[in-house]
């Protein structure tokens, strides 16, 4: 069987690593891929959103399965263009893929389904967005509407930063269309968690937890970035908690989209807050999370490819499904200024001794080659994943592997996986 990777990040790298173990994946194609999926992969330089050039490549090669690991082009209807073709992929339908490509609704689907969340209000005036924060006080939480890469949702502790929050989304347009709309909504504060499932749309099957660590310094600072390091399984999901979310956001979820008729195989993942024992949804993503995929991708005991085959036939069972108890840490190697401005082309050092190290993979995001050498080639460049028979000792190697890596500028945070250890 040929299998299509749509990206070039590092979930798409652990997508490929675990593709790549399966015996009945014979080739695996990537677009357009990065320095390290080169190595079990063919990279071929197709943008994630040219849907023609990607058809095209999968009736020449005769591809047997695409699977979309991005936003931009589930939200864009890639998964709709590939099936009016018959064409097998693994991700949602463009309208289902609008829960997360739209924050407004996402909110109203939850609304409609009884799905916990905070209260919210949405708005396409920047002047009625800043009167409701100073109604409502801090701290709220501000959210461009559409898709920002993960950094265009501002906590604010207080009005005056809710207010700057609204005239970079609105004014300044820093998110570009994404801020066309706002959605201002409760700050329920407890403990965050990732909660990631398989599913068909009939059926629906949880992935272990996980935790992401948004802010780009440690003990939680800093602008929000993409992530900068995850680890599962997290605490805070105990199996209590799981069986909980499973009957208050995955059953109603499920009973919205049959009732609106989306299309939706793939991943679903709510980001959740824990507060009181309860568990609301902050937001929806329709892929896997990144670099949760990092994390949780390394612990599957079964063939992720049977699993994609599955949903994307409308086939999947919960027997297909296992899981590894070792717990994973995987720590993001970051560029000098990330989130903000950084340079690209620095050459990275180091890379076979850690990947050689036991219970260790690193899985490339932002890296490319320049006259054969492997180079820093976007913000988060690097995910350094470790398994371990517990989260202490997964963080002592991830850390370790760690420090066998560098380029000019590297930056990571030390305390990836520190809350798991304090519980």
């Amino acid at each position: 069987m040929k299998v299509l990777v749509v990206g070039g990040g590092g979930r798409e790298h652990a997508i490929v690593w675990k593709l790549a173990q399966s015996k009945r994946v014979d080739k695996i194609f990537c677009c357009p891929g990065n320095a390290g999926m080169a190595e079990q992969a063919e990279c071929v330089d197709i943008k994630a959103t040219d849907f023609d050039a990607l058809l095209d490549l999968v009736k020449y090669e005769w591809i047997d399965l695409a699977v979309i690991g991005p936003e931009e082009p589930l939200a864009r209807g890639i998964c709709d263009f590939f099936r009016k073709e018959g064409r097998k992929v693994f991700g949602p339908g463009g309208e289902a893929a609008r829960l997360e490509a739209s924050k407004a609704f996402s909110k109203d689907f939850m609304r409609r389904y009884g799905i916990p969340s905070g209260e919210y209000k949405v708005f396409n005036s920047y002047l009625h967005a800043g009167e409701y924060v100073r109604l409502k006080g801090a701290p709220i939480v501000v959210k461009a509407d559409g898709l920002a890469a993960g950094k265009g949702v501002i906590v604010a502790k207080t009005v005056d930063e809710a207010i700057e929050g609204l005239r970079l989304i609105m004014k300044e347009r820093a998110f570009g269309e994404a801020g066309d709309k706002v959605v201002v909504e409760e700050c329920i504060e407890g403990e965050e968690a990732s909660f990631m499932a398989f599913t068909d749309g009939k059926t629906i099957v949880p992935m272990v937890s996980s935790q992401d660590h948004k802010r780009v310094f440690d003990n939680d600072e800093g602008p929000n970035t993409g992530g900068m390091g995850a680890y599962s399984p997290a605490p805070v999901l105990t199996s209590e908690m799981e069986a909980l979310v499973m009957e208050k956001v995955m059953k109603p979820f499920l009973k919205g989209l049959k009732a609106e008729r989306m299309d939706y195989r793939g991943v679903i993942y709510a980001g959740l807050m824990i507060k009181d024992g309860k568990p609301y949804v902050l937001e929806f993503n329709c892929r896997l999370g990144d670099p949760e995929a990092q994390a949780v991708l390394p612990r599957l005991d079964s063939d992720f490819f049977e699993i994609a085959l599955a949903i994307a036939e409308g086939k999947l069972s919960e027997s297909m499904v296992s899981w590894k108890k070792d717990p994973a840490v995987c720590v993001v190697m970051a560029s000098g200024g990330y989130p903000g401005k950084y340079e690209k082309g620095k050459p990275i050092k180091g890379l076979d001794k850690a990947k050689n190290m036991k219970d260790v993979i690193v899985f490339h995001a932002g890296t490319a080659f320049n006259e054969g050498e492997i180079v820093t080639a976007g913000g988060r460049v690097l995910g350094v994943t470790a398994l371990g028979k517990d989260i202490k000792s997964a963080k002592a190697r991830a850390y370790e592997a760690v420090r066998e890596i560098s380029f000019e500028g590297a930056h990571y945070r030390k305390d990836i996986a520190d809350r798991a250890m304090s519980r």
